[in-house]
């Protein structure tokens, strides 16, 4: 009997082990480490925009244009402003109150009205034309400095104005005392990385201007 009990227990034993262990659940596969998360960019940057301004072809381009306009427009209005003043001329010669001095006197009249309007006209929209201009360009400037920048880690893109001051410009003087970059090291300096980034498709092919020189 005690034997019986000595199997029996023996056999409980290892059924109770048994069932312990398929209750261990097995060890989780390591996680995978998380993903490094990319560095956050750090880097300073400046950039001179009169300076891409003034060597951006197409808004160097549009500005000709432009201007090629606006003389077309002033010769034209020099030419009827001649013409009014022989009008006024004419006037001289006719006696004041007669039907003719008057006639000629209200056409003079309505001649000065008409070119004020169209000459003030004509002032707005070339103003409003070339400030169209100025956004179309300066939005590229921003888009392009915004792609450089996360392409090259620069956290932050300073403008500053790399002209020599003039010392007979009180202006230029006062602008140079009051400007926020005192000193940056010329490395920082991606002004000509963008000039050739507006400019690469207008000049393809083209013969490329010297870049800025790092100062």
């Amino acid at each position: 009997m005690n034997r019986h009990l000595a199997v029996f227990a023996l056999a409980v034993a290892a059924a109770f082990g048994q069932a312990a262990h398929a209750q261990v659940p097995a060890p989780a596969p390591a996680a995978a480490p998380a993903a490094r998360a990319a560095s956050p960019a750090t880097h300073v940057a400046v950039i001179d925009v009169g300076y891409i301004f003034k060597n951006h072809t197409r808004f160097k381009q549009a500005m000709d244009k432009m201007k090629d306009e606006v003389m077309q427009a002033e010769n034209a209005l020099k030419a009827e402003r001649d013409r009014i003043n022989g009008l006024m001329e004419q006037l001289k010669g006719f006696n004041v109150g007669t039907p003719e001095y008057k006639k000629l006197e209200a056409e003079v009249a309505m001649a000065q009205g008409d070119f004020s309007v169209t000459a003030q006209l004509q002032k707005k929209d070339f103003m409003d034309r070339e400030a169209k201009v100025y956004l179309q360009v300066y939005t590229e400037i921003e888009r392009a400095v915004s792609q450089f920048a996360r392409d090259n880690g620069i956290a932050v893109v300073h403008r500053f104005d790399g002209d020599p001051v003039d010392a007979a410009d009180r202006n230029r003087i006062l602008g140079s005392i009051t400007k926020p970059i005192v000193y940056y090291d010329p490395q920082v300096d991606i002004t000509p990385d963008i000039a050739r980034m507006l400019n690469g498709a207008a000049v393809a092919g083209a013969t490329p201007s010297q870049p800025k020189p790092l100062r």
